[in-house]
């Protein structure tokens, strides 16, 4: 049985993963490696080869500064290292099943379906992801060459996929917006959140082996040292159809400024950054760039959401002080969202076949709770603010005959015939060890 800290509640700051607690550096550059992996032995080798790289504990210094590597496991790498069955079974359902199997909760269906994800997303060879995160190229390849001798110098250990992401020129998403502004405080931490009026989240929100909103202490994987100072990582690779997202607007608008405010009010800021919450009516570029205003804000006085839409994608996703059904300090979650692919050039209205769009990382320790619940219930479905049959305008499953309500007086304004802006490629749920864990696996073959 899962037992609370022995050090009087405080996070085992030394044993958690830099990755769980570190946010994303401005600008930055990544690499995410899929791994596979060929016996158990070799996948204890390659951990033993891994664990001087992995980046521990909170980052040193100004956070921008860091380059920092993590690794997670699938179930399916669990299973390929010798973890026992016993062991797996302990683990949650959805980990247990993997993303695929997940798909009508998540809303994986048309062109999302996992049928269509790109390899080796959706089969049962993806067992390990190792992300690099960084400033800048000189930094990012440094953190890389440290988990250079684990990953080809290790026999049975081969990399079946490389995504490389960074943060375009613009500083801003494929469809245009500021993105990385906002993540919560976690008790313990010390990193302060950026909405100075949302209280730190309890550590087991995020950690395993703390307590969270509840609390209590989520699941414990066993044994605990395998699960202890753990945490969840839903990665899913996005693509964005940019150009489709420029003709609906187009089409939709009156004028080339109404289809910036449509697609503010789609989205819920304006492509600054700035907030609809504070900034309704025109974009703020200084307010956008002003990381100490830009998220503080709330939506309970703006109950009718004619500032912001109670539809709009970053109200849907985190709602705040808003009157909804549930709570929404029940599935906040660590959002390490990155970009990948070319820009489409300003202006242009035609797809140029580019692959392009959005390598997320979704972290938290109940991922029924928070990630999933989040897609089902908050992304894909309008109930909770009392748009029945209503989703997100911008992320959401739409089919081309979507619609969303955009508040306004004298009377609402109603979008039709929305399609899906956004198409899942691939995702798979992870496992990311605390350090001792990593020990643990690594002298499970000796």
């Amino acid at each position: 049985m899962s037992t609370p800290p022995s050090n009087g509640g405080g996070l085992e700051l030394d044993d958690i993963q830099s990755g769980v607690l570190h946010p994303r550096p401005t600008p930055y550059v990544g690499r995410f490696l899929l791994v596979r992996i060929d016996s158990p032995a070799a996948g204890s080798a390659m951990v033993r080869a891994l664990l001087p790289a992995i980046s521990i504990g909170l980052p040193a210094g100004n956070q921008d500064q860091d380059a920092w590597l993590s690794v997670a496991f699938t179930c399916e790498g669990l299973r390929a290292l010798g973890v026992p069955e016993e062991s797996l079974a302990s683990f949650p359902v959805p980990f247990q099943q993997g993303m695929a199997a997940r798909a009508a909760t998540l809303g994986d269906v048309g062109e999302s379906d996992p049928a269509n994800w790109d390899a080796p997303f959706g089969t049962t060879d993806l067992h390990v992801a190792i992300a690099a995160i960084a400033p800048d190229a000189d930094r990012l390849e440094a953190a890389v060459e440290r988990a250079r001798t684990a990953l080809q110098d290790t026999a049975g250990i081969t990399v079946i996929m490389r995504q490389e992401v960074r943060q375009l020129p613009t500083g801003r998403t494929s469809f245009g917006f500021r993105d990385g502004i906002s993540y919560p405080a976690i008790e313990g931490t010390g990193i302060a959140g950026t909405n100075t009026g949302e209280a730190p989240l309890k550590a087991g929100e995020f950690v395993l082996g703390y307590p969270d909103e509840t609390g209590n202490l989520p699941p414990m994987p066993q044994p605990d040292v395998l699960g202890r100072n753990g945490t969840y990582v839903a990665i899913r690779k996005l693509h964005t159809k940019v150009a489709l997202w420029r003709q609906y607007l187009r089409s939709a608008a009156t004028s080339p400024a109404d289809a910036g405010l449509l697609a503010a009010k789609m989205v819920g800021r304006w492509p600054s950054g700035a907030p609809l919450a504070l900034s309704p009516d025109h974009d703020d570029e200084a307010l956008g760039a002003d990381n100490s205003r830009n998220n503080d804000f709330r939506y309970a006085d703006d109950a009718k959401g004619l500032k912001c839409p109670a539809g709009a994608h970053v109200r849907r996703a985190n709602p705040r002080d808003a009157s909804i059904i549930g709570t929404a300090r029940m599935h906040r979650i660590l959002r390490r969202g990155t970009t990948y692919g070319p820009p489409l050039p300003e202006g242009v209205l035609d797809d140029d076949g580019a692959d392009r769009g959005l390598f997320g990382i979704f972290i938290g320790a109940h991922l029924d709770r928070q990630f999933e619940f989040i897609k089902s219930e908050w992304i894909n479905d309008g109930n909770f603010i009392g748009y029945p049959g209503e989703q997100d305008p911008m992320a959401g499953r739409n089919d081309g005959s979507g619609v969303a309500t955009i508040p306004e007086r004298p009377i609402r304004r109603r979008l039709h015939d929305l399609p899906s802006f956004v198409v899942t490629r691939g995702g798979e749920y992870c496992f990311m060890p605390g350090r001792s864990a990593l020990r643990w696996l690594a002298d499970l073959n000796p």
